[in-house]
Formats: C-alpha cells, sequence, structure tokens
C-alpha cells in the first residue's frame, strides 16, 4: 500500500473486509473482519498464509501499533502503477543522475519497515503492528519480501538510511507495502529504482494498493479491484531474472555495488542477501543491454533505462 509513512482508519474502507474466503482451499478463516485472529499469543502470520492472501487480493493491516490483532482488507478500487507509465519530473530526474543517494537492495528490510511503522506529526499512528513487522520479516527471509534502500553518506564517510521502501512479491507482481523519507526525494528515487529492476527483472505488475496524491503525481492509476484480480492473473509464472541480478546490473562497476557502509545491514532479516527474489537463474540477462551506457554512474543507468523503457 506504498503510504508515505501515512495510516488511514479502518472505518474509511467500510465495505472493504472480506467476508466469505471458503470458497478457496486456504488456511484463511472463512470470515475475514477485524479482530479475527484470536491465537493466544498472536504468532506472527504464516508465510503460506500471507501468500494465499495476496494471491487473492486481499492484505493485513492493524487499527495501531500496540495492535495484536489484524484484518483483512479488499480494496473496491485497487491503485497500481504502469511499468512503463511512471512520471519522472526534471528535477527527479536530476536527482537520480548526480546520485545523491546510495541505493541498495535488500540490505536493510527490518531498519526500513521500522521505518515505515515510525509516528509523525500528523499521523501519530500507525497500521504496522509488531505482529505485521514479525510476519513481514519472516515473508522477508522466505524471500517473498523485498526492501530497497537510499543511503546517504554523512561526515566521517558514514552512510546513514534516509528513505526506502518495501513491499511482496510473488510470481510476476510486487505489492508496494509503505515507503518513508528522511530527505527530499529519497522515496521518490526508491520507487524509480523499484520500477526500473521490476522492468528488468520482468515482472508484469507493480500494486500500490490505495491511491494517494504522492502516488498520482507519480503515474498511478486506478482500477476496480476484479480488473485488478484479473491482472494478477496474467501475470502468473516466474519472472525472467531476479531482482538482485536487476540490480547488480545497474551497479556493475560503481564502487558501492559490493556493500555499504558495515552497519547498512543491522537488522536486516537472515537470508536477505540479494538475489533471494524467485526466479533466480531463469534465463538471466547479462550486462546492461542495448543502450545503456557502461561508464554511466548508477543513477544514470536507471534514469536513462526508465527514459527509454517508458
Amino acid at each position: 500500500m506504498l503510504y508515505q509513512l501515512s495510516y488511514t482508519p479502518a472505518a474509511r474502507w467500510s465495505g472493504a473486509f472480506i467476508e466469505g474466503a471458503g470458497d478457496r482451499q486456504s488456511p484463511l478463516p472463512p470470515v475475514l473482519c477485524s479482530a479475527t485472529m484470536h491465537a493466544p499469543h498472536h504468532p506472527p502470520i504464516p508465510v503460506e498464509t500471507l501468500l494465499l492472501a495476496y494471491r487473492s487480493g486481499i492484505f493485513p493491516m492493524a487499527d495501531r501499533r500496540e495492535d495484536s490483532e489484524v484484518f483483512w482488507v479488499e480494496p473496491r478500487e485497487r491503485a497500481i502503477l504502469p511499468l512503463g507509465g511512471l512520471h519522472i519530473s526534471k528535477s527527479l530526474r536530476k536527482v537520480l543522475r548526480a546520485d545523491r543517494f546510495t541505493v541498495t537492495l535488500d540490505r536493510a528490510f527490518e531498519p526500513v519497515i521500522r521505518a515505515c511503522a515510525e509516528p509523525r506529526e500528523d499521523h501519530p499512528e500507525t497500521w504496522i503492528s509488531e505482529r505485521i513487522v514479525q510476519s513481514y520479516i519472516a515473508l522477508h527471509r522466505a524471500g517473498h519480501a523485498h526492501s530497497v534502500e537510499c543511503w546517504e553518506e554523512v561526515a566521517g564517510g558514514e552512510r546513514v538510511l534516509i528513505g526506502g521502501l518495501y513491499g511482496v512479491s510473488f510470481d510476476r507482481v510486487f505489492c508496494g507495502e509503505s515507503m518513508f523519507s528522511r530527505a527530499p526525494n529519497a522515496s521518490k528515487v526508491a520507487l524509480a529504482w523499484l520500477v526500473a529492476l521490476l522492468k528488468r527483472a520482468g515482472f508484469a505488475l507493480l500494486d500500490c494498493q490505495f491511491m494517494t496524491e504522492h502516488l498520482r503525481s507519480m503515474g498511478a492509476v486506478e482500477l476496480p479491484q476484479r480488473d485488478y484480480r484479473r491482472l494478477v492473473d496474467q501475470a502468473h509464472g516466474r519472472p525472467r531474472t531476479s531482482l538482485g541480478t536487476a540490480w547488480r546490473a545497474f551497479n556493475d562497476g560503481a564502487d558501492y555495488a559490493s556493500g555499504v557502509a558495515a552497519g547498512a545491514g543491522a537488522g536486516a532479516g537472515a537470508g536477505a542477501a540479494e538475489g533471494v527474489a524467485e526466479g533466480a537463474g531463469a534465463g538471466e540477462p547479462e550486462g546492461l543491454g542495448a543502450g545503456l551506457a557502461e561508464s554511466a554512474s548508477p543513477g544514470q543507468r536507471i534514469a536513462q533505462f526508465l527514459t527509454q523503457t517508458s
């Protein structure tokens, strides 16, 4: 749901709760609504349950940070960002080409999701509870949740995390969950990199779940849930390569391609090395491809690739 550190009360989505998922063979309860999970200690949501939910067009949220229960949501209108329709302003293109930020993949998944859950002045609450955090860390370890991180170098050469996003991948679908920014344009740069990685890897659909003005300005569109489900069905199958391989293609020869500062991966989930995306090894392309300058910096390559393929 690629929120910019935002929270929307469940009441706003009245009628969006799922009732009667019993027509599918699944571990999901037959009625999905607020406060339906009553496990004694509220363990993380099983990976298989999360993946089944996403394939069915639904996803979990919590009412507040300390809430141990979740509800399942199916928006009537779904926001998606067409991979060929990303709007990049001149100012954002300049930021990309200048490589203001070091951009990595899956180097700090847990710090990213926790940054997305932090309160801010106009939104003190969050839908990302600790139970959701732990559930998505497990999904990340299983190779089905990924983060894009933006780092900025400070005094002494240390790089600090100043923006990023995370989401869920299955088949050729990526569902954006949330993003954050502690510096101007950081989340936009992360989103631009995500789109480039998805296109290069052979994904077909970037789901943003709920529309925001931030997403609309970058090219997101809305469509009925039934049409979204049709796109999910059409995106069945493995991408032609992994997100990690796509990241390496854009960073080949860059001075930070082998890693960032020693603390960059602190808190990242075990097994979160680049390239864990499903589909790795399936006809992975090598090099940058036609038209992309080998001598260009990563940001220049991203800007050029998005211009050529949009």
